[in-house]
């Protein structure tokens, strides 16, 4: 390795372990080791492997000076063809231990990024909706990507960087202390001037380098609220076109220029340090061919040593920097363990049992029920904020009471924030009772295992979340081995089925991110056709006619209809007209149901059903009066 080459590495270096220093727990470094354990037979052969490069490295110097030394004393061409010869053998031997250790370290990293990776994205799938309603999505995936790939750098990297950086320098001066001490002792004094620049140069590219990262998120954040297509709307519609386009170009003047400073300062740098390495080979060359002149020294020893004095400064200036490398890497395992140890508040039990294969019966017994604080979902670190929220825990639900035979449809409503949607929330496990019971089949939901409770339990939301991806594969979703006539007799009975037949690619067309290629009405009817597709037993229709037209929810309700056909169902609504044939409606208010009974039962009872029905009758004439007079 040339000096500039090592100047280069070892700012590198510096620039990138400076980003993050602090104090770790030993049990990190415990916990490392159980991650690693599967791949220790991989980890020896490549510190082996590491150990037979450095022999290699140190031995090209000593030859190279053994065929001056040939030279000189006038030994025989065969002599000097061998030693050639060897050093030709020992560059080959290099450079295919250098492939089979590139790929051995290729393997571990990426080998330990698949364990860490699907580690983390198992255990976040996990994790219950209120970490994901806290969570910056942003900071999430850096966790699965900076991160992870930061710890697979602890492998890699710095392990093999120490010990074969230590092997090498522990041969390189036992050999130069062999040829010379005078001179190996004038190479260590240099050292200082070598590595002294590269850690001061280090932290202030290391603070250019934050202050760019942190305006390109910034970037990317602006670009990905401003991109997406509710994003893109609300700008043509508010936005200021020619300020965001100030703001943007600001900040992405501002990364230009530390672009700029941070390439001056590496050359400079580069310059001056291979500058040093120049006048210490100067200074090998002086004093050793004063040695060899004077008889005390060899001459093929003088260019060993300095060919070694590049293989001495290498893996000094390394390991003078390993240890804030090796905080570094443990800074990012350290975070990945941060998300492995948040523990999901919703389990399944060991011994849980499946669903009845039957139709079945949903129940709430006296459920209670408040959201959890913060402290208890998620991090810091992940919300972006000093310190997580505290508060939780008030009540929310105060002992609801029902209960929906197998094939009756049960409706909610009630004021916003009265409870539905918590309630809703409650019967597929989203979140678990502080109190009471919640029964499907007469067996409690806890007791259920996952499967078995997301093949008996569907639900659609208000939102008809859809993923950027195809109409098939967002079917699919529901029922993965579901046939080509499965997914047309879905969408048919989901009145979607002209729809898809007319888009460009069919059920192979590419929705949008989160469906916004189909209007609000499609979307709702596209997540109906996916419960369809699931054949599940107890449907929840969660507002899933709010924010549509007429026209929509006349669409939407057809579609329902055949949707809730059979089934238990459990209907929160805001449309008081939508759930006339419940078989029951209950009116939450505060957390309690304050009535319930038939339409026409709680009409007749003339108490809240009947003011909220009166409110949106009156509502809905004053809209119909405001059309005809326009008319």
């Amino acid at each position: 390795m040339s000096m500039e080459t090592t100047a280069w590495t070892q700012l590198q270096s510096v620039m990138h372990a400076e980003q993050e220093t602090r104090p770790f727990a030993r049990t990190t470094l415990r916990r490392i080791g159980a991650f690693a354990r599967p791949h220790r037979t991989r980890i020896a052969r490549f510190v082996v492997l590491g150990v037979a490069t450095a022999l290699l490295a140190v031995a090209t110097p000593v030859l190279a000076g053994h065929v001056v030394d040939a030279i000189v004393t006038g030994d025989d061409e065969g002599t000097v063809v061998r030693l050639a010869l060897l050093i030709a053998l020992i560059a080959v031997a290099e450079a295919a231990l250098g492939i089979l250790g590139r790929r051995l370290s290729s393997t571990l990293g990426e080998g330990l990024i698949l364990d860490l990776r699907t580690a983390v994205f198992d255990h976040v799938q996990r994790m219950p909706v209120a970490f994901f309603t806290r969570t910056r999505t942003g900071a999430l995936v850096s966790r699965l990507n900076n991160d992870v790939i930061g710890a697979q750098r602890a492998f890699s990297n710095t392990l093999s960087g120490v010990v074969s950086n230590l092997v090498t320098l522990l041969l390189t001066l036992a050999v130069m202390l062999t040829l010379s001490w005078q001179i190996t002792l004038l190479a260590l004094a240099l050292l200082p001037v070598f590595v002294i620049p590269a850690r001061r140069m280090g932290r202030r590219m290391a603070r250019m380098q934050r202050e760019a990262a942190a305006l390109n998120a910034a970037m990317g954040t602006r670009m990905t609220e401003r991109f997406s297509a509710p994003g893109a709307t609300l700008i043509k519609l508010f936005g200021r076109p020619e300020q965001e386009s100030e703001e943007f170009a600001a900040r992405a003047r501002r990364v230009a220029d530390i672009g700029v400073r941070t390439a001056t300062a590496q050359s400079v740098f580069i310059t001056a340090l291979t500058l040093v390495s120049a006048l210490a080979l100067a200074l090998v060359y002086g004093l050793g061919g004063w040695f060899a002149l004077r008889g005390t020294l060899e001459p093929g020893a003088v260019v060993s040593l300095a060919l070694l004095l590049t293989r001495l400064y290498a893996p000094l200036t390394s390991l003078a920097g390993a240890r804030v490398e090796v905080m570094s890497a443990l800074v990012s395992f350290e975070r990945v363990f941060e998300v492995l140890d948040l523990k999901p508040l919703i389990e399944e039990k060991p011994d849980a049992v499946d669903a009845p294969d039957e139709p079945v019966a949903v129940e709430f017994e006296d459920v209670r029920f408040g959201y959890p604080s913060a402290d208890k979902v998620s991090l810091a670190s992940l919300e972006e904020v000093a310190s997580l929220d505290t508060r939780g825990g008030d009540e929310v639900l105060k002992g609801i009471s029902f209960r929906a035979e197998p094939g009756q449809t049960i409706a909610l409503v009630g004021s916003s924030g009265a409870g539905k949607s918590t309630i809703a929330g409650l019967l597929p496990r989203l979140y678990d009772v502080d109190e009471g019971a919640v029964r499907i089949g007469g067996t409690d939901v806890r007791d259920l295992t996952a499967r078995s409770l997301r093949a008996t339990l569907g639900m659609v939301t208000q939102d008809g979340h859809l993923f950027h991806d195809t109409v098939r594969a967002n079917l699919l979703l529901a029922r993965p081995e579901a046939t080509e006539a499965d997914l047309r007799d879905a969408l048919r009975r989901a009145r979607l089925d002209v729809l898809v037949d007319s888009l460009p690619d069919g059920l192979d067309t590419v929705v949008g991110e989160r469906g916004y290629r189909l209007s609000g009405g499609e979307r709702q009817r596209m997540t109906i056709a996916r419960l369809l597709l699931a054949r599940q037993r107890v449907v929840i229709l969660d507002e899933a006619t709010a924010h549509l037209d007429n026209t929509s929810e006349a669409a939407v309700q057809e579609a329902l209809t055949e949707a809730l056909a059979g089934r238990t169902a459990i209907v929160i609504a805001h449309r008081l007209s939508t759930v006339r044939a419940a078989d029951q409606i209950l009116v939450v208010e505060a957390g309690r149901i304050v009535e319930r009974g038939t339409h026409e039962e709680l009409l007749a009872a003339g108490r809240r059903y009947a003011e909220l029905y009166r409110t949106q009758f009156e509502e809905r004439r004053g809209e119909v009066t405001e059309i005809e007079a326009a008319a």
